[in-house]
């Protein structure tokens, strides 16, 4: 995730005027694909909602939850509810990382006078769509994850010696299963810290159970329409990063990510709470802070204000932080998960710096 460059008019905030006039067609859009989307997924409203915005900031997504309650079923449908190249990925432990990326392959021609021609050509992976599926990418080795690393980054994959262009825009949307040892790899911190969000997808109730019953066993099957190009998508985009950020907004943010830091860390703990100190083995990287304004900047488009105020980047902390903080042995003996720490730095942390 990249700053754009400050003389940039792109990056120059929108006056009221053309916020109010440009966030009714991004409101409109947004809620096209979430309707597109409500077809096919019941409930979820959460999980929807966050990797969406996700997509309307030009941002990958992990979503963890147990089998079967939806995760690639929302991947799936969003990919339909936008008019962008799809492609799945089912990571297993055989997996290489050419099957990810793709692999140089030798061509064999035959021309008139009846002479072999070889030569050699680049075989695309699926990585190469704008919706990538990397479904339970807790089942590959670490080798075989780090394929994808280079193209969260940077929108390039490196083979051969040669760099080639993803095209744009490009977004990965994994799953893993949170329950499940046996087979599976942790992804490493550096692959998690490129995920803008991660999100929780939980158990659905009874009457969504029983919607999914009615709408699965039946007949009838929804047909989804995409409504959003990705022209569009990429003004969208582009759009978000020009809301304008108070100063003490900004600082909100930037303090919640110092809280995660315990003490011993660069910022000496300034900011931390009591159990981040008991419990927290590494914060949250300068990653965590540019999500936070960039999906603070969403909603406040989502709800046709000019500027984005501190309730936003308390809506996307859990999601923007779960996965960017790191727990230690205390924690886990004590049976405390990162939103539980998060959740008590939101209550502790004060809005106001002074």
């Amino acid at each position: 995730m990249t700053r754009e460059p400050k003389n940039n008019p792109i990056s120059e905030p929108l006056s009221k005027g053309e916020v109010l006039a440009a966030a009714e067609r991004f409101r409109t859009d947004f809620a096209g694909v979430r309707d597109e989307v409500a077809k096919a997924v019941v409930g979820q409203h959460d999980a929807v909602d966050q990797a969406l915005t996700c997509l309307f900031v030009g941002g990958h997504a992990l979503l963890e939850g147990v089998p079967g309650i939806g995760k690639t079923l929302l991947v799936r449908t969003i990919a339909q509810a936008v008019d962008l190249s799809f492609g799945r990925i089912q990571f297993t432990p055989d997996l290489m990382p050419a099957d990810i990326t793709g692999t140089t392959v030798i061509d064999e021609t035959v021309d008139e006078h009846g002479r072999t021609k070889r030569a050699f050509r680049f075989q695309q992976g699926p990585v190469f769509n704008q919706i990538v599926l990397a479904d339970e990418i807790n089942r590959a080795t670490p080798k075989t994850q780090s394929a994808l690393l280079e193209a969260m980054q940077e929108h390039s994959v490196t083979v051969g010696g040669t760099t080639h262009t993803l095209p744009a825009p490009f977004f990965v949307l994994a799953t893993q299963n949170p329950v499940e040892q046996e087979g599976t790899y942790p992804l490493p911190e550096a692959q998690m810290d490129r995920f803008f969000f991660k999100l929780r997808v939980g158990y659905t109730s009874r009457d969504e159970l029983g919607e999914i019953v009615r709408r699965t066993t039946g007949a009838e099957r929804p047909e989804i329409h995409p409504v959003l190009d990705g022209e569009g998508l990429l003004a969208h985009q582009r759009l978000v990063r020009r809301v304008a950020v108070a100063q003490s907004v900004e600082d909100y943010a930037i303090r919640c990510v110092l809280a995660t830091h315990p003490k011993g860390a660069l910022s000496a703990g300034e900011f931390a709470t009591p159990i981040v100190n008991q419990c927290v083995a590494l914060g949250a990287s300068p990653r965590a802070a540019q999500a936070l304004i960039l999906a603070g900047k969403c909603r406040a488009l989502l709800d046709g204000r000019a500027a984005m105020a501190i309730d936003d980047i308390r809506w996307a902390a859990l999601p923007a932080l779960r996965h960017r903080v790191m727990l230690n042995f205390e924690a886990d003996a004590e049976g405390i998960d990162t939103d539980t720490i998060i959740t008590n730095l939101l209550d502790t942390l004060p809005r106001d710096a002074g």
